[in-house]
């Protein structure tokens, strides 16, 4: 609408309704932080003075879509950024009774940041997903948020037991044991080292990953020796450079399962150095890890649906879900790719 044709504008609505400015835009863009008798009160003013038309009227008067935010790791990890492309993906495509979405990539591994982007979204959002870090600040927060009315789902990676936070996401501790069983039966040796490569150990899923191998391991495969963990912080160059350090510092290396995600750096140290014979276990299907499956740099790869996981998250934060089981574990290999 435009200033000077005839047609009433927010403000003429405003001052009809004997509302603020901000309250008719919070009504009208279906914000939160209005009462629903105020809500209710400014558009039959806006029906009433021509600003809605009665069917407008009715579709704004039905309850209010639910704001949702999805807060992810910001960095090199292939599988986040697809993850974040669904997410505008959906809210390209959305309609009007389809809840608002919005999507931020924060400063990975950094609780304090995670915190306060928590605090920040809660003033427009009724929920938000997001990708925890295991940190005392960020339990804070959540606990905070979750008993001011926020609803609150962790994605990928758990918070722990924080009261009215949910969790969407695999059973990681399974998922380290098939890594584990994968390589054990993979490598066909009787003796040799293998070595993990994490995002960090402050992700719940990756030391639920971490403990699952080991588990298994222990259990099955007492001739594995398992070399310390590395931290790559889902970095790319950084997993190159431990793969190139575990490539020269340990000899008899017969595997690797990368906890966390960024697989094309340790890929690429495996091709340059001529170890495709490594057994290679990575996370989530995306352009570099289907390439290395295919070269044969990669022998398996574990994969959570990106869609399916939006669509549990926004479930689960719509009360749609009363309590979010593990979700299904896609295994891909070079033969089964879709």
């Amino acid at each position: 609408m435009k200033p000077g044709d005839g047609r009433p504008q927010l403000a003429d609505l405003a001052e009809r309704a004997g509302v603020s400015l901000a309250t008719v835009d919070r009504v009208i863009n279906r914000r939160k932080g209005v009462k629903e008798r105020t809500r209710r009160h400014v558009l039959e003013i806006a029906q009433d003075i021509g600003f809605l038309s009665a069917e407008d009227s009715h579709r704004y008067g039905a309850e209010r879509p639910l704001n949702i935010v999805v807060l992810l790791p910001s960095g090199t990890n292939p599988y986040l950024k697809i993850l974040g492309e669904r997410v505008k993906e959906r809210i390209a495509r959305s309609s009007l009774n389809d809840p608002f979405l919005r999507c931020f990539f924060i400063d990975s591994f950094n609780a304090a940041a995670l915190a306060t982007a928590l605090r920040e979204n809660a003033a427009w959002a009724d929920g938000i997903a997001f990708f925890a870090i295991e940190h005392p600040q960020v339990r804070e927060a959540a606990a905070e948020l979750g008993a001011g009315g926020t609803r609150l789902a962790t994605i990928v990676s758990d918070l722990g037991h924080v009261p009215g936070v949910e969790h969407v996401g695999l059973d990681n501790r399974a998922v380290g044991r098939t890594a584990g069983l994968l390589i054990g039966r993979f490598a066909r040796t009787e003796a040799g080292s293998v070595a993990l490569v994490a995002g960090s150990r402050h992700y719940r899923a990756h030391s639920e990953r971490e403990a699952g191998f080991l588990s298994i391991l222990d259990e099955m495969f007492a001739h594995l020796k398992v070399v310390g963990m590395r931290e790559g912080h889902d970095d790319a160059a950084e997993n190159y450079r431990h793969t190139l350090a575990l490539l020269d510092q340990v000899p008899d290396l017969v595997g690797i399962y990368n906890v966390g995600g960024s697989s094309g750096g340790i890929t690429r140290a495996l091709r340059e150095r001529g170890r495709e014979s490594v057994v290679f276990v990575g996370h989530g299907l995306t352009p570099d890890t289907r390439r290395a499956l295919l070269e044969g740099t990669m022998d398996a790869v574990f994969d959570l649906d990106p869609n399916d996981l939006i669509d549990r998250a926004i479930a689960c934060l719509s009360g749609q879900v009363a309590r979010s089981r593990p979700m299904k574990l896609d295994v891909y290999f070079r033969e089964n790719l879709p």
